[in-house]
């Protein structure tokens, strides 16, 4: 009985070592604490498979799954036509959710902000350089703004969060978007870097008079303070899972999914909205690897969406999500 026993357990273990998979991934920290939910719920949920998703801004997600350094990449930034065409594996684009990035702030004595575009825009090209500015004062009424320099944070690494922020000061900004212009790293014209979303969050609250920019769940996290931004349709709008929702009702999606909804139309629209991507090679060379990863994929789009929205995600809309499940469902 005892040998019985022991060989359906030495059995059971083969079976499960045969059965394991280790996948590795890299990319955007912007949806970082989502994926971080989602992969260790996945592993629990399927014993044998360890998922090491390493968050380290979009531009090297993109340089390691291009190069074929990991199973899968993730980028807040749509891939551009060349960039896919000298990827040396094939890729798609898979949508997973949406989120907003906000303006942080850390200004003596004030817990609430309005911001225009141009503001942004003019702070960011240090053409503003103190909190009292009168522009600023116009936008804020009744604010009690202090006479303090403005400390300007961003993004140290190759970010899709900056992409997210420098796509629409680009599509507000004349002078933005003939000068910085965007992109993942781009030339700042003024301020200080800090490493990953958590490095931007961290900058800002420490120094008195920061400014930044973040992806929503690092400001509620962190418990900063984060503004209203003034829409295409004139509305000042605090980021939301509701305002990302209303951004992304009037996109019209491609097919491969890769598309832009910084300053969408709809008086409800937060302007600083965006999809993030995971990245998936659709030639692996592992098929046991392809075989998990697509139903991790699966996992994630029909199980997971529903708990985005505990992290300040918004899921995506029923509509898309059916379309991507095809998408994935035919992947080979």
């Amino acid at each position: 009985m005892k040998k019985s026993l022991l060989v359906v357990a030495l059995f059971v273990y083969a079976l499960s070592a045969a059965q394991a998979q280790k996948i590795t991934a890299a990319g955007a920290t912007f949806p970082y604490p989502i994926y971080s939910k989602w992969f260790s719920e996945y592993s629990s949920a399927h014993p044998g498979v360890q998922i090491n998703y390493q968050s380290i801004g979009s531009g090297g997600g993109i340089q390691q799954v291009t190069n074929g350094v990991v199973d899968f990449g993730a980028s807040d930034m749509p891939m551009t036509d060349a960039a896919l065409s000298a990827s040396k594996v094939k890729l798609v684009h898979i949508p997973t959710v949406l989120g907003a990035v906000v303006p942080i702030f850390n200004v003596s004595g004030v817990s609430s902000l309005r911001f225009s575009p141009d503001v942004l825009a003019d702070i960011y090209l240090s053409k503003i350089t103190t909190w009292n500015d009168p522009r600023i004062a116009k936008d804020n009424p009744g604010v009690s703004l202090p006479n303090d320099k403005i400390i300007v944070v961003h993004r140290s690494d190759g970010s899709g969060t900056t992409f997210i922020w420098t796509d629409y000061l680009s599509k507000v900004s004349p002078d933005w978007a003939g000068g910085p212009s965007k992109g993942t790293a781009i030339n700042w014209p003024t301020g200080v870097g800090g490493k990953g979303n958590e490095g931007v969050a961290a900058q800002v609250r420490e120094f008195p008079g920061a400014i930044g920019y973040v992806e929503l769940i690092y400001a509620l996290q962190n418990h900063i303070d984060f503004g209203s931004v003034r829409n295409a349709s004139g509305s000042w709008v605090k980021a939301s899972i509701q305002g990302v929702t209303a951004a992304a009702a009037t996109a019209k999606i491609p097919a491969d999914y890769r598309v832009s909804i910084t300053n969408a139309p709809g008086a409800d629209s937060y302007p600083i909205s965006s999809f993030t991507y995971l990245l998936i090679p659709t030639h692996p060379s592992d098929a046991a690897k392809e075989k998990v990863i697509k139903d991790l994929l699966s996992w994630s789009l029909n199980a997971g969406e529903g708990e985005v929205s505990s992290l300040s995600y918004a899921p995506l809309p029923d509509s898309l999500k059916q379309k991507v499940l095809q998408t994935v469902y035919a992947l080979p």
